[in-house]
């Protein structure tokens, strides 16, 4: 067998293999605890196994570098065979999940079940694994190889072989783990690395063991883009852990390729040995070229300015992989397995051009020394590509630079023609001079656009009419103007399970489409009867701030479709109502106000009535309504009209041709949420939906029913008007709910409450098809 390779070739394909595994073994190195007085190779302080992935940088299980004192450990190595073993102390920066909770002490972490170390001391001669930028997902049925250290017969040995790949565990979520078999794993090794024997790169991390068969199960690498996401711009590179491991990991790999007196095989060298073509284009050698220099860079934005580069290259296929790149590797990895065998180089220089100009979170005095060596690079791998191509390169770069540079405007090239991007949909035309994001209210950011024009998380619930204490649910991103994305889904849920099983899931979707300073709006799709979830107050995960106060929440009404007859039938009948207001039977629009005043504004303005007919004209087509109600109060500043409350006095909540007969500047706001009331919540907020509202504003009064109510009329009045549309609502409430947590009296009045922000023109994916019944 000759594995692909041509005959006669075995022998040097051979000695490849025995190449890489000498590397793999010099790299993996013991975790003990750091316990004063014992010798090096005592197995009373073992823990578990890792690996070296940047200089100073370990790899390995949580469950393994968790089991020290206080978060430290000690790192036993060797530099090379026969050179006897070092130790050095070192400490557990992250973990995922970062809390496990009880679990933990029973040592069977959930998965990815990752840890980092820092060495607290420098080391300078050890080896470092070559770390795929492919995610593990990708790789098929086939063997990989281990390392790991063990006990055996009294004596701490390290220990390497094969496994066979038997499926996954996750199937295509974020999580998925690789199953292993065929071969025995003894206790020690996990936390050791996974290898593709095929493309000599670290795929994975052994995480745990099986009890009922030989083999066990990995986590694949990508995992460790779920660390956590810094939500202010970075200012240097050691600011996000995740960017300054692999940077690290890719400037290692690149000098130690070119090191001029050295005369070591390297990882780069054994991967030309093996064949290995990374994206069917580049060799080994370019490869890491091109990420020592992509390293040299800063690190893209954010995850959503990494993933509109991707989407701006016209070749790219299939959808991105799970977990959401974040750093330039990353894009890099998800090129290869879309591009064809005879754009695929066209394609890598694409998006290393975008690399060269995208939007920097902060500059160094070595960023332009940076760029012209990654055009320098660019343009030699060019030369294999027609003239033509050739001079589109160095026109574009001359575009793409003055554009960032000279206007101010970064945005990545999104159309051919090189057009700056706009907002909208995919866009992310904003000025760059200035560092964004310092916390600045909503109020304060009238003239940026509002959380609703970037992408979004979306969450939609389905109720299961058979299980009420059930429902389906899925988690996607969403682009205005685009199609949803859908990440994850799940069944039969319990609603009181919710919180704990969509912290993962709702992460995932954030890094998505946060941009520092920025979080994306999280909108919630929920059936008409359960608008009242109070999704903003979960805690993702529990000792975590509420979701409502670390970005924008708000809610969706997921089946105005079907919504119940009964909500249109309150008091029809002429003569007084319930709460003593007259009503004339031939009018329609007459309803008495809070104010006795008839209408409860006053009638539209001219401009108004100019574009949407006379008072009381209206398009029988509900929908059509709908958009025009959504149009105007995106143009124009709304105005609060409380429903259901008269000076602290309930009342009822009008009837769906009331609602419909009010100006489209109307803002419904609902005082008596939760208070006994004339009709339940669920009808009163089904009419609001029917009456062709998307933007509404309740709170729930929690028992409160004879809570003083003034400073909520008042406080609802003037956060409604002061934003200049209703666009930029969802950061006024956000604003709000970060004030009320930080004890700000004069925000004590929003308490408990809750935005309908339902866009007509942006329908939810799948709508009563999520799920049938069986």
């Amino acid at each position: 067998m000759t594995g692909g390779h041509a005959p006669g070739a075995s022998n040097a394909f051979d000695a490849a293999r025995r190449a890489l595994r000498g590397l793999v073994v010099a790299a993996t190195v013991r975790i003990h605890r750091p316990v004063v007085g014992y010798a090096l190779d005592e197995p009373g302080t073992f823990l578990g196994s890792g690996f070296f992935v940047a200089p100073n940088w370990v790899l390995t299980c949580a469950h393994v570098a968790c089991g020290g004192e206080g978060g430290k450990v000690a790192v036993v190595y060797e530099t090379a065979p026969g050179r006897g073993a070092s130790s050095a102390p070192g400490r557990v920066v992250a973990t995922l999940p970062e809390r496990a909770g009880r679990a933990a002490s029973a040592g069977n972490w959930p998965a990815p079940d990752l840890a980092l170390v820092q060495l607290t001391e420098p080391v300078d001669d050890h080896e470092c694994v070559y770390v795929s930028e492919r995610p593990a997902a990708y790789y098929g049925e086939g063997r990989v190889l281990y390392a790991g250290w063990t006990e055996n017969e009294g004596r701490l040995q390290v220990l390497d072989g094969t496994l066979t790949v038997q499926g996954t565990i996750g199937g295509w979520s974020s999580d998925v783990q690789m199953r292993l078999g065929d071969n025995d794993l003894p206790y020690g090794v996990s936390g050791g690395p996974v290898i593709d024997p095929v493309r000599g790169e670290v795929i994975g991390v052994l995480k745990a063991r099986s009890d009922h068969r030989p083999g066990g199960t990995s986590t694949g690498i990508e995992q460790l883009r779920t660390l956590r996401v810094p939500a202010e711009a970075v200012p240097a590179e050691h600011s996000d852990l995740y960017q300054a491991v692999f940077h690290a990991h890719d400037r290692y790999h690149r000098d130690r390729q070119r090191h001029p007196a050295s005369r070591r095989q390297t990882w780069t060298d054994v991967q030309g040995r093996l064949g290995a073509r990374p994206g069917r284009t580049l060799s080994p050698d370019e490869r890491i070229q091109l990420l020592g220099r992509l390293a040299e860079l800063p690190p893209p934005e954010s995850t959503r300015g990494l993933l509109d580069i991707l989407d701006s290259l016209p070749d790219l296929q299939g959808p991105v992989p799970l977990p959401a790149p974040r750093g330039w590797r990353d894009g890099l990895g998800a090129l290869y397995e879309s591009a064809s065998d005879d754009g695929a180089l066209e394609l890598v220089l694409d998006y290393a051009m975008r690399a060269m100009s995208a939007p920097r979170p902060f500059v160094v005095p070595s960023t332009p020394d940076a760029e012209k060596a990654l055009w320098v690079w660019v343009w030699q791998a060019a030369q294999r590509l027609s003239a033509r191509y050739r001079s589109g390169l160095a026109e574009q770069r001359i575009a793409r630079l003055r554009r960032r540079d000279g206007t101010g405007h970064d945005a990545p090239d999104t159309v051919s023609g090189g057009a700056p991007a706009v907002d909208g949909p995919g866009g992310r035309g904003r000025g760059r001079g200035r560092r964004r994001g310092q916390g600045a209210p909503a109020r304060a950011r009238g003239g940026a656009p509002g959380s609703a024009a970037r992408p979004s998380a979306l969450l939609e619930l389905v109720r299961r009419g058979w299980e009420p204490d059930r429902c389906d649910w899925s988690v996607c991103v969403t682009v205005p103007g685009g199609e949803a994305v859908r990440l994850h889904e799940a069944e039969r849920t319990p609603l009181a399970e919710l919180p704990g099983l969509l912290a993962g899931p709702l992460a995932e979707a954030f890094r998505h489409c946060d941009e520092p300073g920025r979080p994306a709006l999280l909108q919630v799709a929920l059936p008409h009867a359960l608008l009242g979830l109070e999704v903003d107050a979960w805690q993702l995960p529990p000792d975590e701030a509420p979701l409502g106060t670390l970005r924008p929440v708000v809610v969706r009404c997921a089946d105005r479709d079907r919504l119940p007859d009964g909500a249109f039938g309150a008091y029809d009948d002429a003569g007084d109502d319930d709460a003593g207001h007259w009503r004339d039977p031939q009018d329609p629009q007459d309803w008495r106000g809070p104010e006795g005043e008839g209408s409860p504004q006053a009638p539209r303005d001219a401009e108004e009535q100019g574009q949407y007919g006379e008072y009381g004209e209206y398009d029988e087509d509900v929908d059509a309504e709908r958009r025009a109600r959504w149009r105007w109060l995106h143009a124009h500043r709304a105005r609060a009209e409380v429903l259901d409350c008269d000076e602290g006095l309930r009342k009822p909540v009008p009837t769906v041709e009331q609602l419909r007969a009010l100006s489209h500047g109307t803002v419904p706001v609902l005082c008596r949420y939760g208070d006994l009331r004339y009709e339940d919540d669920a009808e009163a907020l089904a009419r609001i939906v029917l009456g062709g509202y998307g933007v509404a504003l309740w709170r729930r009064r929690r028992g409160r029913s004879d809570a003083v109510c003034g400073e909520f009329h008042r406080g609802t009045i003037d956060e409604i008007a002061e934003p200049p549309t209703a666009q930029h609502l969802p950061e006024a409430v956000h604003d709000l709910r970060v004030r009320l947590r930080e004890g700000r009296t004069e925000s004590f009045w929003a308490d408990g409450v809750a935005l309908l922000y339902d866009d007509p023109h942006q329908p939810l994916p799948g709508t009563g098809d999520l799920l049938e019944a069986p």
